[in-house]
């Protein structure tokens, strides 16, 4: 005769070992989450860091940035109206040691002075090896020509009435008036037309628009060696 052997239930799991397993579950989870969390905010952190401007501090405690285009890098080709009535182009110094002055315009007097000041101090900015400054603002060309006539200034001042120098340049960053006008910056461009030194004096939370000759070179010396 034969037999039909009995099947066995399942057996059940003990409730504690249910609750360890899904406790070991749990951890599992939180580490994945946490770890995926610490990955993510690293490379939050460094697209934030990699993209903001550097910032230096100079001898005389008063700090600016440091935009883009930087150090080392090539200056960005232009051709504009002058209030000499030329077009002057950047490639028309090439083979000297050009400071380009990035300023605010008719609406600060200070950048003005501050044309006047390194006019002034000729012997200075010649020692510390610029042989010729050229001065961008955004406002018309005829406006320039007369203001500079009034202040008897020889320097040239381009204008850039759509910004685009200025935005290839990035020096419409460091202003009181946003993105619609350029701050207070300065670029030195070797004779190869590389990018020497960079001071962007204008932005938050001092928005500089005028800066001391002497404080001026004395930050470009140690920022050319540094």
């Amino acid at each position: 005769m034969s037999t039909t052997a009995k099947k066995r239930p399942p057996q059940r799991r003990p409730d504690a070992e249910i609750a360890a397993t899904q406790q070991a579950k749990r951890r599992r989870l939180t580490w994945i989450i946490s770890w995926a969390v610490g990955v993510i905010t690293l490379v939050v952190l460094y697209v934030v860091f990699s993209t903001s401007p550097a910032r230096s501090t100079s001898s005389s405690g008063t700090s600016y940035d440091i935009g883009r285009p930087g150090i080392g890098k090539t200056a960005p080709a232009f051709s504009l109206t002058s209030s000499t009535g030329k077009q002057i182009s950047l490639s028309d110094y090439r083979g000297k040691t050009v400071l380009l002055y990035f300023q605010e315009g008719l609406t600060c007097q200070p950048c003005w002075d501050q044309l006047t000041d390194l006019e002034k101090s000729a012997a200075k900015v010649k020692a510390a090896g610029i042989e010729d400054i050229v001065s961008i603002t955004s406002d018309p060309a005829d406006l320039i020509t007369r203001k500079t006539k009034d202040m008897g200034l020889a320097t040239p001042v381009l204008s850039d009435r759509d910004l685009k120098v200025s935005q290839q340049y990035g020096a419409n960053q460091y202003g009181m008036m946003g993105t619609s006008r350029d701050g207070h910056s300065f670029l030195l461009v070797g004779p190869d037309g590389t990018i020497r030194w960079r001071a962007d004096y204008g932005g938050a939370p001092d928005y500089t628009m005028y800066v001391a000759v002497d404080k001026l070179l004395a930050d470009l010396k140690t920022g050319e060696k540094s």
